[in-house]
């Protein structure tokens, strides 16, 4: 998978000059082993910051080593204004951990206070505004230092990831789709570039790639994907064309990014002039990494990137679209186990879910818009999406969103994907998470976020809230369990 970021992982120790430097050192060498023995990739540097000076020669060391992601390990107590500099001028996200004492026989001579330093160091973080990643509970023993750091690296692909990501957009949101529509000023504040495009640009990028010879290959591409579900072999060459245009805009034009994504307005016009719809391509894009947002939705494609970066495979947006009806409830009990109606909802889009992350798929045409479009005639323009069930198993719902008042805020809930047919068109799937009735109600609905959400295959919800704090935002809402109330819930 391409356009993330590779996270070279470094771990550096701290010591108070008035406890031995030799505890923090072996401490951080029996974590570096721990690391090692479970798996782990971590680069040991060799430098000891005791002091400001200690905390320069750490970023240069760090700076030659390609270092990107930095564990500060207090040993002991630790110097809390030399490595809270160091944070601060280490360019990438920064953990901060502490050493659990080991045996009762070393508190005399050996005790290393580093439960106690944590405090200082937190709090001496604050003063300079600096965020570091602290986990729940951040002090422990060699291994449990190096488990807490294994959950630091997805945290820390996707800051890496937000911090050098560029969003292309087309066009504007179609009517009546304003609830994609967001003040862009909160991801600038993130350092995420945006470019927006118009549809006539989109057009004519798409023009241009006519007779690239890369076409031939990537049509040869699909259809080894579709296999038997390539029901429009005459409409591939137009699929392939317009990915050969997306990938040469993105490579041309990423500039002093690293990362991009696109939000691209995919109806009503847009099928007038290509003759056909954009879900398949789309869906092609996820599966290597760069999601394509449907309806110009530019949260919804940082959204995905953010699952994308966690996860390291394929997310998806979909909308959270309608209920599951009773006969449909009753006859699969079964599968439905202890879940109640209210915790189960169908998650759809037109096709623009990867083909890794569908349990069965094929190339349709879109009902709504051939509705709209092509009324009475056979699919022709309307024809493009991939469509079927999504596989069932573990997933985890994820958005982040601006308010009108370019304040973000988030949220994310753990669930599952049931084995129930739906029974319906696009890609879909019955969704449940438990008290998602409430959470639609007093989050959804009552904190204003579009029907658009991010979907991870698998849970992924810790290190994502944790990534979202890292980036700043505090609001950010979960299914609470029964009996937890929100803010605004009827108590009645």
């Amino acid at each position: 998978m391409q356009n993330i970021p590779t996270v070279k992982m470094g771990i550096i120790a701290v010591s108070r000059d008035c406890f031995p430097i030799e505890l923090s050192q072996k401490r951080r060498s029996n974590v570096y082993k721990a690391c090692k023995d479970s798996g782990i990739d971590l680069i040991e540097l060799k430098t000891t910051v005791e002091n400001e000076e200690d905390a320069l020669n750490a970023i240069k060391e760090a700076k030659d080593l390609k270092i990107n992601s930095l564990v500060i390990f207090l040993g002991n107590f630790g110097p809390e204004g030399p490595l809270s500099i160091l944070a601060q001028k280490f360019e990438g996200p920064v953990m901060f951990c502490a050493a659990a004492e080991e045996a009762a026989s070393g508190l005399l001579d050996g005790r290393g206070d580093a439960y106690c330093g944590m405090l200082n160091a937190s709090i001496s973080a604050s003063l300079r505004q600096i965020r570091p990643y602290i986990p729940e509970y951040p002090v422990g023993t060699a291994q449990e230092i190096a488990n807490m750091i294994k959950e630091f690296y997805p945290v820390a692909r996707v800051i890496l990831g937000v911090s050098n990501l560029k969003v292309f957009s087309f066009g504007p949101r179609p009517h009546n789709f304003y609830a994609c529509n967001a003040p862009i000023k909160a991801l600038f504040d993130l350092g995420i570039e945006i470019m927006e495009n118009s549809e006539l640009d989109l057009y004519d990028i798409y023009n241009k790639a006519a007779g690239d010879p890369r076409i031939k290959t990537i049509k040869s591409e699909m259809e080894s994907e579709l296999k038997t579900g390539n029901n429009y072999p005459d409409l591939l060459e137009k699929l392939a064309q317009y990915e050969v245009a997306l990938m040469d805009f993105y490579n041309n034009n990423l500039g002093a990014s690293k990362y991009g994504v696109f939000a691209n307005k995919c109806w009503p016009a847009f099928e007038s002039y290509f003759g056909f719809v954009p879900c398949y391509v789309n869906s092609r894009l996820a599966t290597r990494g760069i999601p394509v947002a449907c309806e110009v939705d530019i949260y919804g494609a940082v959204t995905e990137y953010m699952i994308t970066c966690a996860t390291m495979t394929p997310a998806t947006l979909l909308d959270i679209n309608n209920s599951v009806p009773v006969d449909m409830f009753d006859a699969n009990k079964k599968i439905v186990k202890d879940y109640t109606i209210n915790d189960l909802f169908m998650g759809f889009h037109c096709g623009n879910t990867s083909s890794e992350c569908m349990g069965n798929c094929e190339i349709k045409f879109q009902k709504i818009m051939h509705s709209l479009l092509e009324p009475g005639k056979e699919p022709d323009i309307t024809r493009g999406t991939l469509e079927g069930s999504i596989r069932p198993g573990d997933v985890t719902i994820f958005r982040l969103q601006s308010t009108a008042d370019t304040k973000l805020r988030a949220y994310v809930a753990n669930g599952e994907i049931l084995n129930i047919d739906p029974q319906s068109f696009g890609s879909i799937a019955v969704f449940a998470i438990k008290e998602m009735g409430r959470f639609y109600r007093h989050v959804l609905i009552a904190k204003q976020f579009p029907h658009h959400a991010g979907v991870a295959f698998g849970h992924t919800g810790k290190a994502l809230f944790s990534a979202t704090k890292l980036l700043g935002v505090d609001e950010i809402d979960f299914n609470r369990p029964a009996g937890m109330l929100y803010k605004d819930e009827n108590p009645f």
